[in-house]
């Protein structure tokens, strides 16, 4: 089974506001990128990955004169995929969700989420991801109420085999602080928002934990906005939000494994992964990041997990292919990460 996650830039811009698909001349939310450009290129790398399962990060949005489903339903249509049937969880605000579109003939996914609405003070159960988690995120004594603006996606998933496991979606906190006017803002909200994207992965793998305490199979996978080493404001910290997850100072039974988080982890010079390229304007130049991810619990690395990113420099069939390769760069800024494994 194929197993992707991919964080299309801005899917929703591709859509009317009553849910047609807008393929046409007019801008598309990509730069220099017109809708039907981006819909082309999307088709073609949909096309080209043929996952069983296809978590879409910045899915088009949910509200009352349209749905996320029915936009992604009709997106797989046009292009003949077989991830015709989409599901998602909890609608976000702000106009990019996170679902699920898969093969019905391959698996089952179901929302399904755990967990109460909000953490009371001495609760040590982990609370609902469209409620609110309290976390002392500065030692002061005072617990802070922290929610998602985009409530993770907790699917329980039956393949055909009859395996089942759980799947979470994520779109963490991004620690980029947009907005400011001077450079002591920044800092200040830089460091806010990477400690809101820590709180928000010490939730999830309070998510995890228990699931693994059941004996639940479990992936774990999205766009974490994060990675090691990835901002100076981690060495106040201690760590980043991808370690929480992974879960490194665990017992083995209890991690998780990602390999190109942990080759960030322990890269040497010029070896380090990337699934997301971002222009920079001031420099002049692309940055390369390392932000989406597919982690795994300890009992599915017997299954004979193969992970790829679909980087159109980066990952030799990518590049040999141009159609494909520039199909990358023009559908989105993140490229797609893909498990391949045995279920």
């Amino acid at each position: 089974m194929r197993i992707a996650t991919y964080n299309v830039e801005w899917m929703n811009a591709l859509f009317s506001h009553d849910g047609k698909i807008l393929d046409d001349d007019g801008p598309s939310a990509r730069y220099k990128t017109t809708r039907s450009e981006q819909l082309g290129s999307l088709g073609i790398v949909f096309t080209a990955m043929d996952a069983d399962a296809v978590l879409i990060v910045e899915a088009p949005d949910q509200n009352r004169r349209r749905t996320t489903d029915g936009q992604l339903e009709a997106f797989a249509a046009k292009f003949g995929l077989r991830t015709r049937k989409a599901v998602m969880g909890f609608a976000s605000d702000t106009e990019q969700e996170i679902a699920l579109l898969y093969d019905p003939d391959r698996l089952t996914a179901v929302h399904d989420p755990k967990g109460p609405a909000t953490a009371r003070r001495d609760a040590t159960d982990v609370p609902r991801f469209d409620g609110t988690f309290r976390i002392d995120l500065d030692n002061d004594g005072h617990p802070e109420a922290i929610t998602f603006s985009k409530p993770p996606l907790e699917l329980a998933v039956t393949a055909a085999s009859g395996f089942r496991f759980r799947m979470i979606g994520v779109h963490a906190k991004s620690k980029a602080p947009h907005g400011v006017n001077t450079p002591e803002e920044a800092i200040r909200l830089a460091i806010e928002n990477r400690r809101k994207q820590l709180a928000q992965c010490i939730w999830l793998r309070g998510r995890v934990d228990e699931h693994l305490a059941v004996g639940d199979p479990v992936i774990v996978l999205g766009d974490f906005n994060d990675g090691p080493g990835l901002d100076e404001y981690e060495k106040l910290f201690g760590h980043s939000g991808v370690e929480i997850m992974l879960g490194l100072d665990r017992p083995p039974k209890a991690r998780l494994t990602e390999p190109h988080a942990l080759m960030a982890l322990g890269r040497r010079i010029g070896v380090e992964p990337a699934t997301a390229r971002f222009w920079l304007a001031e420099k002049k130049h692309y940055f390369p990041a390392l932000l989406d991810y597919i982690m795994v619990s300890d009992d599915l690395m017997a299954r004979a997990p193969d992970w790829r990113v679909w980087h159109p420099f980066d990952d030799p069939v990518c590049y040999r292919t141009p159609e494909l390769r520039e199909a990358l760069l023009a559908a989105s800024d993140h490229f797609p990460v893909t498990l391949d494994i045995a279920l």
